[in-house]
């Protein structure tokens, strides 16, 4: 909790080129995790418990939500809200007193939090949250937490930007204009992306899509979750977000707010159906972060919700308490992506799949390509042969490894000279997935 705070080096900003963030002039790689519940469910204790095995972990922002509705109550029966009024925070019990330890704690620790003032399709959608009392609510946010260095404000909540855009619009240029040194995003409903309601507002810094947690052959389910005719479907593919989103003017980053969560139900809502595990949440980071992102949002299932009675169903599927869920292995492996990019200069760096030149192939069989001047990176899910074009290193000599996205050990190959073709073949080991390293002398 001594260490160097990211903001120490100035405060959080998009990169000149639109397409990350720096503190500063120091490079910031968004890690986040999902916790919506934390402010309602953990102890003080239980909160610091987390944020340093987050912390070890590499992670270096949590996302959580001050409210899920009109009559939220944190675990000690506190109120957010007198009679459900968002323009009546209830200061009486210790309900705000709490979210001050806690963000104050995060402060102490060095972690950002990227905050929902209100769930927007349990506030907003339901019209609780409203034009008549948006503006004393966020002002009430603005006074108590304009101050913290660690935070970056999140509109929506897993919603539809038109379900009340004009709410939504007047809560984002609230908090712009009372907090203009913080980023502001938007939280969008599942298989969308901000791009699609909020493009060029000026109060959005950065887009957010969430990819969900949906296979390839689970478009319609006939569920409350399916999206609509007009919203494009990518199955799995979450790193065509990313395309999509830097094609949209004017320039922004964007981000997985939300992937398949690990030991989630595959679809959410048949229990018949398998979870999703480490090696599926390995793919949702590397694909958009190798295609652009700013960095990636990892979440578990029992986290997002801080399971703790075995004896009771959890949401969709979740069986382990969030203290077991703490040690899923998909959350310590993010770890090794974080160091990976930024063992580069990867601000300057950008997708280069045109470089395979043989062996691409669609769904679980692409190969993702991010390079820059002196390094590239290759991510291989299925471990199948590809060749790679390495005519931009011409003249260059490149050290050669396989990279464990596993363990993150680094296997040296050989060293080779740039500007003719390269061909990887990965192990052929079941369930494995492989990142080629070349790196410049």
């Amino acid at each position: 909790m001594n260490g160097k705070k990211p903001w120490e080096a100035g405060r959080l900003t998009v990169s000149e080129n639109g397409r990350y963030l720096k503190n500063g002039d120091a490079p910031f790689f968004w890690l986040g995790d999902t916790a919506w519940l934390l402010f309602h469910e953990l102890t003080m204790e239980e909160t610091k418990n987390y944020f340093r095995n987050r912390l070890e972990k590499g992670f270096t922002i949590i996302l959580s939500d001050f409210t899920h509705g009109a009559a939220q109550k944190n675990r000690t029966g506190s109120c957010a809200l007198i009679d459900g009024d968002f323009a009546r925070p209830d200061t009486s019990g210790d309900f705000w007193d709490h979210i001050d330890e806690v963000i104050s704690l995060a402060r102490d620790m060095g972690l950002y939090m990227g905050i929902l003032p209100a769930w927007g399709s349990a506030a907003v959608k339901p019209g609780t949250l409203n034009m008549d009392n948006v503006e004393a609510y966020v002002d009430f946010v603005a006074k108590r937490y304009g101050a913290y260095e660690n935070l970056v404000w999140i509109v929506g909540g897993d919603v539809r930007g038109d379900v009340n855009e004009a709410v939504f619009n007047r809560m984002g240029e609230l908090l712009k204009e009372k907090m203009p040194d913080k980023l502001v995003g938007y939280h969008p409903f599942g298989r969308t992306s901000s791009t699609e309601w909020f493009c060029g507002k000026d109060w959005l810094d950065f887009h957010m899509f969430q990819s969900g947690h949906r296979r390839y052959d689970q478009m319609k389910l006939n569920a409350w979750d399916d999206n609509v005719p007009k919203e494009n479907w990518f199955g799995e593919d979450n790193w065509k977000y990313v395309f999509r989103d830097q094609q949209r003017e004017p320039n922004k980053p964007t981000i997985d707010g939300e992937p398949s969560y690990e030991h989630v139900l595959q679809g959410l809502h048949d229990e018949t159906q398998p979870y999703w595990q480490a090696r599926d949440v390995r793919r949702y980071a590397y694909w958009p972060v190798f295609a652009g992102a700013f960095g990636h949002t990892y979440g578990d299932n029992s986290i997002m919700q801080f399971h703790k009675d075995k004896s009771k169903k959890g949401a969709f599927g979740a069986k382990d308490t969030w203290m077991e869920a703490l040690h899923h292995p998909g959350s310590g492996q993010m770890k090794h992506l974080k160091e990976l990019i930024t063992s580069v200069d990867y601000q300057s760096g950008k997708a280069r799949d045109e470089l395979v030149i043989r062996g691409q192939g669609e769904q679980y069989e692409r190969k993702a390509v991010f390079a820059g001047e002196d390094y590239l990176f290759c991510y291989d899910y299925a471990g199948t042969e590809f060749v790679l074009n390495l005519k931009p290193y011409t003249g260059k000599k490149l050290d050669a490894y396989w990279f464990d996205p596993e363990s993150g050990i680094y296997s040296y190959i050989e060293t080779i000279e740039g500007g003719s073709a390269y061909a990887a073949m990965p192990s052929k080991k079941a369930d494995t997935d492989w990142v080629l390293v070349l790196k410049a002398q």
